[in-house]
């Protein structure tokens, strides 16, 4: 069965795909812990790039780097959530989908590290 939501087109469509994000960011900061922290972080380290950054490709790079945790984050959530729609019992498959997602996050963060590194440090 296919959605009823996916009939809409034009500006219909737009509108109801901002409020969906809407929705969800808010959603991920009501009610996962580790978005919020991420967000905060944010929220200081992308002044910080553009006061540090030298150049508009610096900046870029720097901000880029942050805001991936973000989406990285969201997705990591979304994967958790859904993992436990379907059910709240350990599974080996469970846990594999939640490692996974955790280590996208590291990664993502360790990204954003390296990124900082390079640039702030030479």
């Amino acid at each position: 069965m296919e959605s009823p939501y996916k009939g809409k087109t034009g500006l219909r469509r737009i509108w109801n795909a901002f409020n969906y994000s809407r929705d969800g960011l808010a959603a991920a900061y009501r009610h996962e812990d580790a978005f919020r922290q991420e967000l905060w972080l944010a929220v200081v380290a992308i002044p910080l790039a553009v006061w540090l950054g030298e150049s508009g490709l610096e900046r870029a790079l720097m901000i880029g780097s942050v805001l991936l945790v973000l989406v990285v984050e969201l997705l990591n959530s979304a994967i958790e959530a859904t993992v436990d729609r379907v059910s709240l019992e350990r599974h080996l498959l469970a846990k594999r989908a939640k490692d996974v997602g955790s280590a996208a996050v590291l990664i993502a963060l360790l990204n954003a590290a390296v990124v900082w590194g390079f640039l702030l440090v030479g």
